[in-house]
């Protein structure tokens, strides 16, 4: 682009007639036009204010991060105490199985944790875009490990690891974007995230490690420089560093000689942008350097309105440049079904993070096996040690548990973030009759205050300085619906708990005629008084109902609210906490009567 712009003035210069002058300037036009063409035409690339496809039609990234599969970070594999960083947890598994047995499980996890099935799935659901966070070790060797220094050995297997993506991204129809994760040496001092070791210079403390990351980038551009399903590269994440001059001239320098090089090799793909401070320190990053570059924000735990984003909004219109929302996630449903709407109302591109874990609040989840729990215990101290056969079979094991089949897909995550954020309809979390037990965290699929209420549904400690649980039991589903283990004779492992006045649960219930039932209600409740009521189809179909002590939170009672009136069809009932304060099991209809007066009598009562 810069030789275009070059080229451009020097015509208008010599715009007067001149044959020789004319002759001269003709042979560099048509070398440099296919060039300029190929930059614009064809490729994802910044126009203005806007992230544009390769027709240049707006272009909204709907995407997901590749999380744990090529940079470890040790909250996702169960041991941030013990061994937060990926270097960390490679040296603890080598003094326990050896170096040899180390490698074959490094090869086994990139094998297995993330594949074609995971990127045809994603595409399926509605994602149009893949973030890629990679770790520089597996395209090259550490510094202190060159066989000659300051030279770059590179490692063939990453590379080829890369085009597979690059390929599955390409036959569904997807862009990727490259995100150097770990950069040589570590960008950030919050080591978890970019596996700095500060016991070795970093990034910013060491020319080699600047040489090696500028050289890397290079490499990917020049092997990645005419395919159009590359979006784009994003060249450093979330630095988080204190420069001694006190701004980030080093950050600007480093990106100045990363495009540079990048430019040489490759002049069609967007260049990403992150700030200082976790990407959004943007001070002294602007204004942009180069024709086809966007920036990067990330957000996290902080209220979803315009305020919130106000402050990127202004960044995008004042220096007339595309921003895009490059990580964001580990919240509750509510939080990103609002995150997702306010971004896209703004036109605003997002990546969610990461696409497996365990826990409540990511699309995949992978289980983790008893021994590989077993081994991480005993790195804190808190068990016997294993065997180094039976660490590495933990070990291995834990890695095929992250292949897609082996996964849970989260429904409720996924439909928060595709359906949800357009729709307030509730779907069935699970289909139910009026003969089946309907368990109460089977409650319905769909917003805040559409399927249910309860009062703390997400966590904005970014806005209130305070972390607030959205589910207090962290099990089964992300929504604020509070939910725990049940031991009830009849369940289905789960039960609603820390049940507060004023919270509601809405089910979808499939009914083949119009019939008065007995509604049983199981609960547990320890000392206090709680008082419910029944709502259908939006209307208040039952007295309010006292329910008396059991004694104990797993004592549990069922008490019966008679002709509850439910129409033939699906039909959506509410059960409606007045006074809360008991746990909550499952509902049942029984004995149907078919009686009109006992039916339409009772509606008109209420």
């Amino acid at each position: 682009m810069l030789l275009y712009f070059t080229f451009a003035v020097s015509l208008s210069h010599y715009s007067q007639p001149n044959t020789i002058m004319n002759k001269l300037f003709l042979i560099p036009f048509f070398f440099i036009f296919p060039f300029i063409l190929q930059a614009q035409n064809g490729f994802v690339h910044a126009s203005g204010k806007l992230i544009v496809d390769g027709n240049g039609t707006n272009l909204l990234l709907k995407g997901i991060g590749t999380g744990n599969w090529m940079i470890q970070e040790g909250y996702m594999m169960q041991c941030a105490d013990v061994a937060g960083t990926q270097w960390q947890f490679k040296k603890k598994l080598t003094e326990t199985i050896g170096a040899e047995k180390t490698g074959l499980f490094y090869t086994s996890w990139l094998n297995n944790h993330f594949r074609k099935i995971d990127v045809d799935s994603m595409a399926r659901w509605g994602f149009n875009s893949v973030r890629a966070a990679l770790h520089y070790k597996v395209f090259t060797l550490p510094i202190e490990e060159e066989p000659l220094l300051g030279e770059n050995t590179w490692l063939e297997d990453g590379f080829v690891r890369l085009d597979s993506l690059v390929s599955w991204c390409a036959a569904n129809h997807m862009y990727l974007i490259l995100d150097l994760h770990g950069a040589p040496g570590g960008q950030g001092k919050d080591s978890n995230i970019s596996d700095y070791n500060p016991s070795k210079p970093s990034l910013w403390e060491s020319e080699l490690n600047k040489s090696k990351t500028v050289a890397l980038w290079r490499k990917i551009a020049k092997r990645y420089a005419t395919n159009r399903w590359v979006a784009g590269y994003d060249l450093l994440n979330e630095t988080n560093w204190t420069f001694p001059e006190g701004n980030n001239s080093q950050l600007r320098n480093l990106y100045g000689r990363i495009t540079t090089a990048i430019r040489e090799v490759d002049p069609n793909h967007v260049i990403f942008i992150e700030g200082n401070w976790f990407a959004n320190d943007f001070s002294g990053l602007t204004p942009k350097w180069d024709n086809n570059m966007a920036y990067s924000f990330h957000k996290y735990w902080a209220y979803n309105d315009a305020g919130s984003i106000n402050w990127i909004i202004n960044f995008r219109n004042t220096n007339n440049c595309p921003v895009w929302l490059g990580e964001s996630g580990e919240n509750s449903n509510r939080w990103f079904t609002d995150c997702i709407k306010l971004m896209e109302d703004s036109n605003l591109g997002w990546s969610w993070w990461p696409v497996k874990k365990a826990g409540i609040n990511n699309i995949l989840k992978p289980t983790i096996n008893s021994d590989y729990q077993a081994l991480v215990d005993y790195w804190r101290g808190n068990g016997p040690k294993p065997t180094a056969a039976e660490a590495y079979n933990a070990v291995m094991t834990f890695s095929k548990n992250h292949k897609f089949e082996n996964c849970s897909i989260q429904q409720n995550v996924l439909d928060a973030m595709m359906r949800q954020p357009h729709s307030t309809e509730t779907l069935p979390f699970k289909v139910y009759n009026t003969s089946n037990t309907i368990f109460a965290v089977d409650y319905d699929l769909g917003q805040a205050n559409y399927a249910y209420w309860d009062k703390v549904d997400a966590d904005y400690h970014v806005s209130t300085n305070h972390y607030t649980a959205w589910n207090n039991g962290n099990l089964y589903r992300n929504d604020g619906v509070d939910i725990q283990n049940c031991t009830d004779t009849t369940s289905n492992g789960y039960s609603v708990g820390w049940i507060e006045n004023g919270e509601w649960l809405q089910y979808t219930i499939q009914s083949e005629a119009t019939m008065a039932y007995n509604l049983l209600i199981r609960y547990a409740c320890e000392s206090q008084t709680a008082k419910i009521h029944i709502e259908v189809e939006g209307k208040q179909v039952s007295e309010s109902v006292s329910l008396s002590p059991t004694g104990s939170w797993k004592t549990w009672k069922t008490v019966t609210l008679p002709n509850i009136p439910v129409h033939a069809g699906n039909v959506k009932v509410k059960v409606v906490f007045e006074t809360g304060g008991i746990n909550f099991n499952y509902l049942q209809f029984r004995n149907p009567k078919t009686d009109d007066q006992t039916l339409f009598g009772h509606q008109r009562q209420l």
